[in-house]
């Protein structure tokens, strides 16, 4: 059985580790570097490094920082924000990520998906998605762009559908109804897109406890599931977290 991969997302802004609730009211937590050698310290699967203002402001990815991230770290490392063309993605995976997300960008050139997975291969592009319940839409679902400020008109379940098409060889599918607040994953909406894709689908917005991550994982049937929250709190280490999952028979990397 594959096992379980825990992702755990250093939202960034301004050089800094911050974390919101619904995507609003931002507070500084700490310094990305410092927290990714933590975490890979304490053996998380996957790292995720957003930076939450870069389509926002129009810019590009932050190319030094992603360098000292990726020199501390020696596991996935997935990098998102502000990568808008082919040379974006080159030069994010030249300072060391081996993933890239593309999210509000790909929304505006679903192109960029598939030179993307054309170049760099399929297993390198991740499409991010931002969802949030809406009953006009036939999911049940909308997607929204730009850290969740912008409403497009795009169904989640076939934007998710259409990405895979191009290229998109993975999706971090972030509930924005649940983004953190630890609460619980959006069950609804992350198993009914890992039913209808056949690429890795991550769940992610809301875990608070390990027996949510295990609901997701199990009823939610996401491959993985990237948190936040849990651990910056100081409340769970990915250890203790491994463990108890473990403990509930879910196949995760000990």
């Amino acid at each position: 059985m594959l096992k379980k991969r825990i992702l755990i997302c250093l939202d960034v802004k301004d050089g800094r580790t911050t974390k919101g609730v619904k995507f609003l009211d931002n507070v500084d937590i700490g310094d990305p570097v410092v927290m990714a050698a933590e975490y890979y310290r304490q053996g998380v699967d996957e790292l995720v490094f957003y930076d939450i203002m870069a389509s926002a402001r129009d810019r590009g990815p932050t190319l030094d920082l992603i360098r000292r991230v990726a020199e501390t770290v020696h596991i996935p490392f997935c990098v998102g924000g502000g990568i808008s063309t082919v040379q974006d993605i080159r030069n994010t995976i030249l300072a060391g990520a081996e993933k890239i997300s593309i999210n509000s960008p790909a929304v505006r050139d679903p192109e960029l998906l598939s030179k993307g997975a054309a170049i760099f291969g399929n297993q390198c592009i991740v499409l991010g998605m931002d969802a949030k319940r809406d009953s006009a839409m036939k999911s049940g679902y909308r997607v929204f762009i730009n850290g969740g400020r912008v409403a497009t008109g795009l169904d989640a379940l076939e934007w998710a559908i259409e990405a895979e098409k191009r290229g998109a060889g993975e999706i971090v599918l972030n509930s924005i109804d649940a983004d953190g607040t630890r609460d619980g994953y959006e069950i609804p909406l992350t198993r009914m897109i890992s039913e209808r894709v056949s690429i890795p689908v991550v769940a992610s917005g809301g875990a608070g406890t390990p027996a949510h991550m295990a609901e997701v994982l199990t009823h939610g049937k996401a491959d993985a599931a990237l948190i936040a929250s849990m651990v910056h709190s100081g409340d769970y280490t990915v250890g203790s977290i491994k463990k108890e999952l473990a403990e509930q028979g879910i196949p995760v990397r000990l």
